[in-house]
């Protein structure tokens, strides 16, 4: 790994005090032990890893950028919400209200229920577990056999 001869250890040290998070920290103290003579296989030991990504970690570094973004993972925001904000709004609105107020005929709100609002209302359809999120996001929780408002 000829990248690396090319970075100083006093560059990783520097960079090292600046990352924040536990993964970018084993990534450049991996590279440290490494210029320092530890093999990739010792690394993915004491690392619990393999040896593979021990080796990707080794390239991260073999860029024009920062060592401190090198290291870091870009941000995965994750799937797209299904609700607009405004339907997210307008949805809890309507689970902090009464069911019988959106033409649901019951005492409380339960994942079905939140479950028939979506589909009939917004045109989307959740799992009931996501249901369940849902309605933690929108300030309920599970209390005595319902979902009531906690805040």
């Amino acid at each position: 790994m000829d990248h690396i001869d090319a970075i100083s250890l006093e560059e990783l040290h520097r960079a090292l005090d600046q990352v924040d998070g536990s993964l970018p920290t084993q990534r450049l103290c991996a590279a440290i032990a490494y210029k320092h003579g530890t093999t990739q296989t010792e690394l993915a030991e004491w690392h619990d890893a393999g040896r593979r990504t021990i080796y990707n970690w080794l390239m991260r570094l073999d860029t024009d950028e920062p060592l401190e973004t090198a290291v870091t993972d870009d941000s995965r925001p994750g799937r797209r919400r299904k609700l607009t904000p405004a339907q997210q709004a307008s949805f809890t609105a309507a689970v902090r209200a009464d069911p019988t107020a959106v033409g649901i005929d019951a005492e409380t709100w339960t994942p079905a229920h939140v479950q028939t609002l979506l589909q009939d209302t917004y045109d989307v359809e959740y799992s009931l577990p996501s249901c369940r999120r849902l309605l933690r996001e929108a300030g309920l929780a599970y209390r005595h056999g319902k979902w009531v408002v906690t805040e």
